[in-house]
């Protein structure tokens, strides 16, 4: 029995060395959330049976949890690099035909040659529709669109696009050659109910699922969803020197298990000798 304790063990240690493997690895992914291993013990008896007289049976994983705490903001030159400050998500959306939404803290967009705001992975920012307040009028997702530079003015197709500019609540502004200016919209943004349930894809990445609840659409600066900065990118949140500590009580919890199960067999061999 003590052999397949220890063998949970080193399994378990395992986990713990493979998570710790990856928050190190993605240190300089942009809006990376670093992942905890959490474990529980594993011990069963029948009604009858006394449990002073019972040790557990090893360890389990329970889950590989995601730590969603904010990430340094680093500034960059591209307006178009948005940083979260807060615990709200932007809102992308995959190319046709499934169209996927998505839910990012990786805020390192850039135009498509078609003029549309992507991300890393191609999908598109999305906008909220405002009214000429700059006040939002919709916030369902389905209401949501695509953010698109446009290339001219609508009063005059000859004033060319000179700026755009993104506020810290999220208001998209396009100034063009003659002066004028244009309110485009409002980036789209989400909260989860509980955001450890998303389910991460990659990149910095994720979908909802049944566990994190429905996606709650609005825009900066409503409830927690924090504030938008124009010029910044937000940085993995992982710390290398507390990585590097739980790496090395991981290893030696691997080594010590390992070692159990080494005992264990010398005593059976042992057994195995008695004449």
């Amino acid at each position: 029995m003590s052999f397949y304790t220890s063998l949970s063990g080193l399994k378990a240690a395992q986990t713990d060395l493979g998570a710790i493997s990856n928050n190190l690895a993605n240190v300089g992914s942009a809006g990376f959330k670093r992942s905890r291993a959490q474990f529980g013990d594993l011990f069963a008896s029948s009604p009858t049976q006394s449990t002073k007289m019972t040790a557990g049976q090893g360890v389990r994983l329970n889950g590989v949890v995601q730590q969603f705490s904010q990430g340094t903001l680093e500034a960059s030159d591209n307006s178009l690099d948005l940083g979260i400050a807060g615990d709200g998500f932007f809102v992308v959306r995959g190319s046709p035909p499934r169209d996927g939404v998505t839910f990012t803290r990786n805020g390192a967009f850039h135009p498509s040659p078609s003029g549309q705001i992507i991300d890393t992975i191609g999908s598109k920012l999305q906008l909220l529709p405002v009214d000429a307040s700059g006040n939002v009028t919709s916030t369902a997702l389905s209401d949501a669109f695509d953010f698109v530079l446009p290339t001219s003015s609508p009063t005059d197709p000859t004033a060319t696009l000179a700026n755009v500019s993104i506020a810290i609540d999220g208001l998209v502004t396009a100034t063009y050659s003659d002066g004028s200016s244009e309110m485009l919209g409002k980036i789209a943004m989400a909260s989860f109910p509980a955001v450890d349930g998303l389910r991460p894809i990659g990149d910095a990445h994720w979908q909802s699922t049944g566990d994190s609840g429905l996606p709650v659409i609005n825009t900066a600066g409503n409830g927690p969803l924090g504030s938008i900065r124009s010029g910044a990118l937000e940085r993995a949140n992982v710390d290398v020197t507390e990585e590097l500590v739980a790496l090395i009580s991981a290893q030696r919890n691997f080594q010590a298990n390992a070692k159990a199960i080494e005992t264990a067999k010398n005593m059976t061999q042992a057994v195995m000798n008695i004449n």
